[in-house]
C-alpha cells in the first residue's frame, strides 16, 4: 500500500490507498475509513469509500486536513477481527426480468440453472455505493460470469434488478436507466428514505444471492411485471 492524497476541492481531497480493485484491500479501507473518522472529528464533513479511494470533505484547512490523514494513517493496521454485515439478498431468476440470464447461459454453453448457481455460489464484497441511491457496488462474480456492459443502456430498468457489469454485480434500488446484463430480481428494499444511511448495505459489507421461486418473490412484495421492451 503506498497511500496518495490528491486534491479534489479547497474543502475536499481524494486519499488513494491502492491502486487495483481487489477484495483483499477491503479490510484495509475499512480500517482506515474508521481511522479518518476518528482523527477528523467535529471537523469532518463527509466520508466517501470507494475501491480504492477514500473521499474527504473536511471543515478545516487543508493544511491540517493533510496533517490529520497523515495521522489516521500511521501504522495502520487491517482490523482482521472487523468484518462488514453478511447479507443475504433474494432473487428470483427468470428471463422475463432478467432478459440476459439466456445470453449469459448461451455463451457459457450452460443451463440457465447453472448461471443462477454459479450467481449465487459465492459471496460479494460491497466495495462502494453510488450511481443511484442504495446502488451498492459488489464483485467479484466468477470470471465465466464477466460481461461487458450492453452497447446501448435501457432507459428503464426495474428496481431490483439484479445485474452483472465485467466481474461486479448489483441489484438496482430504484427505477433508472442502466445497461448492466440483467439476470434477475429481487424483492429487497435496497433504498428506504426512513432507514438510517439509507441504504440496506453499506461498503464492507459481503452479499449472498438466494435464489426464490416466484411465489416467495410475490410474497416477498416483489413486482413481477415483465421488463419493458424498449427500442
Amino acid at each position: 500500500m503506498k497511500p496518495r492524497i490528491e486534491a479534489v476541492a479547497i474543502d475536499c481531497l481524494m486519499l488513494r490507498l491502492f491502486d487495483a480493485i481487489d477484495e483483499a484491500h477491503m479490510p484495509w479501507m475499512l480500517a482506515a475509513s474508521q481511522r479518518v473518522r476518528a482523527v477528523f472529528g467535529e471537523r469532518l464533513v463527509e466520508l466517501v469509500p470507494s475501491y480504492t479511494t477514500l473521499m474527504i470533505q473536511f471543515d478545516c484547512s487543508p493544511a491540517e486536513a493533510r496533517s490529520l490523514i497523515g495521522e489516521a494513517l500511521r501504522d495502520l493496521q487491517p482490523d482482521s477481527g472487523r468484518a462488514g454485515r453478511l447479507m443475504e439478498i433474494p432473487a428470483w431468476y427468470d428471463a422475463s426480468v432478467g432478459p440476459e440470464l439466456s445470453v449469459l447461459a448461451a455463451r457459457c454453453g450452460v443451463t440457465e440453472s447453472e448461471i443462477v448457481r454459479r450467481h449465487t455460489g459465492r459471496e460479494y464484497q460491497v466495495f462502494a455505493l453510488g450511481f443511484a441511491p442504495g446502488f451498492a457496488f459488489m464483485g467479484l462474480v466468477e470470471e465465466s460470469l464477466a460481461s461487458p456492459r450492453l452497447a446501448t443502456p435501457r432507459k428503464r430498468v426495474a428496481a431490483g434488478s439484479v445485474g452483472i457489469a465485467e466481474r461486479q454485480t448489483a441489484a438496482y434500488p430504484v427505477l433508472s436507466p442502466g445497461g448492466w446484463n440483467l439476470i434477475g430480481r429481487t424483492p429487497a428494499p435496497l433504498f428506504d428514505r426512513e432507514r438510517d444511511g439509507y441504504s440496506l448495505l453499506q461498503p464492507g459489507d459481503r452479499v449472498r444471492f438466494v435464489a426464490i421461486e416466484r411465489d416467495e418473490f410475490i410474497r416477498l412484495g416483489g413486482d413481477d411485471s415483465p421488463l419493458e421492451e424498449q427500442p
